[in-house]
């Protein structure tokens, strides 16, 4: 399926560089104005953007931002897309409350502008936006903003704590509560908690080509950490941190390594107080009570 979208793009002034484009939902050319475009250090215009198979790899800057655009507008979920190749076509951009400028920029923007009434700030230096500048999902909450990355992927429901945070082609797929990190390429089920300071390992480093995944009404606790996938109803104890190479003692007492577990539902992941052995044992997932609705119903 062809997709076809008009964006507002910000390009550098002295070079052309892309630096974003963004791509309203309703498909209308509707400019935007910052004092860096006012100041002459970036250009704007439109631009028309075709995507012929979203199994391509993306082809240019902005063929990139629409891809982000469309995980964020929860019109494909995570991996659905190509992003092969992705950050070699987004700039290092300067994300400044005057507008989006390269880094060799700022001190331009800044003396150009003191005379403005405005209190100059640079929010971030990096390849990808904040997602809430571009697109603003459906029945979400998120506590801040500067958390979650454009291309992140909120199903209604979501709710992103102060701590928690949602890398680009990752995220949630039904009511969820993220007090943790959900690194790049990582998808939690409906109905699962990520508990505070607790993280999932992503794609881009340390986690290699396989991409972790959690199933359906899981927990993971507060500072534990997750490195295989988790199907349905599955508890991670507090503090612990599994990793695929963790050894893991079974209700048999054989012991396995916990890549031999990834995918499974029903499994209660702690470890032994006075011995320290990583156990395995079968649970039922409602033990820890579930989400509490009424902190979900983002409306």
């Amino acid at each position: 399926m062809t997709i076809k979208r008009i964006g507002h793009r910000y390009t550098d002034a002295k070079t052309g560089v892309t630096l974003d484009v963004w791509f309203p939902r309703s498909n209308k050319e509707i400019a935007r104005n910052c004092l860096a475009l006012k100041a002459g250090i970036i250009k704007s215009d439109f631009v028309t953007v075709e995507i012929a198979s979203v199994d391509d790899a993306p082809q240019s800057t902005e063929d990139a931002y629409l891809r982000l655009h469309l995980l964020s507008e929860c019109a494909y979920k995570p991996h659905e897309i190509n992003l092969d190749g992705i950050f070699g076509l987004l700039a290092n951009v300067a994300w400044t409350n005057a507008g989006p400028v390269l880094p060799a920029e700022v001190e331009t923007l800044r003396e150009v502008i003191a005379g403005e009434q405005i209190q100059f700030t640079v929010t971030a230096i990096d390849k990808f936006p904040r997602m809430v500048d571009y697109v603003i999902p459906e029945g979400v909450r998120i506590a801040d903003a500067d958390r979650v990355r454009l291309g992140a992927h909120l199903a209604p429901g979501t709710t992103i704590m102060h701590e928690g945070f949602v890398n680009f082609n990752a995220g949630t797929l039904g009511n969820s509560m993220v007090e943790g990190r959900i690194s790049a390429g990582v998808v939690v089920g409906e109905n699962s908690d990520i508990g505070g300071g607790a993280s999932i390992m992503g794609t881009l480093s340390g986690g290699g080509k396989q991409v972790i995944s959690m199933g359906q009404r899981n927990l993971l606790g507060a500072n534990a950490g997750l490195g295989i996938s988790l199907g349905d109803d599955c508890i991670v104890e507090s503090g612990l941190y599994l990793t695929a190479g963790t050894k893991v003692q079974m209700p048999d007492g054989s012991v396995v390594s916990a890549r031999e577990l990834s995918g499974q539902s029903k499994l209660l992941f702690r470890r032994h107080s006075q011995t320290g052995q990583v156990q395995a044992i079968v649970t039922d997932g409602s033990v820890w009570g579930g989400l509490n609705s009424v902190l979900h119903s983002n409306d």
